[in-house]
């Protein structure tokens, strides 16, 4: 199995970043073929998703994320910024792992889909991202 962390940065707002860029280069460099690919936020307040970008959706997973879990004071969890509880919400609900098959070296993903981190925390600019490929 080929493994290897890189860095995003989220900056101090809600984000949803593409991770099509750095998972390509990370099948290119261990030569993939076919296998899976693993990608896993250690974060608990960070998750992915597997959407469309581009077309607004990323824009509205944010948006659907603020009605369901409210940046507000409801939240038991109350250290760092207001409603950081629903942060620590997020993976329960975006999950923080996805796996994905990995056919002739590329992802077999549908036409529109990417993954994405999700990122709703804004006390953490920078999050770390496991990428593993196992061959099959």
């Amino acid at each position: 199995m080929d493994s290897t962390v890189v860095e995003i940065r989220t900056g101090d707002r809600e984000a949803v970043v593409d991770l099509g860029g750095e998972i390509v280069d990370f099948l290119r460099s261990v030569g993939a073929g076919e296998g899976l690919l693993n990608v896993w936020v250690p974060h608990a307040t960070a998750g992915l998703a597997v959407i469309e970008t581009g077309a607004g959706s990323d824009t509205d997973l944010l948006a659907a994320l603020r009605d369901l879990l409210p940046a507000d004071d409801r939240w038991r969890h109350r250290h760092g910024s207001r409603g950081h509880g629903r942060d620590h919400v997020l993976p329960g609900i975006v999950a923080p792992s996805v796996s994905v098959p990995v056919l002739e070296g590329r992802m077999a993903l549908g036409t529109w889909q990417s993954i994405c981190l999700v990122d709703t925390n804004g006390d953490n600019p920078v999050r770390s991202v496991r990428l593993s490929f196992l061959p099959g």
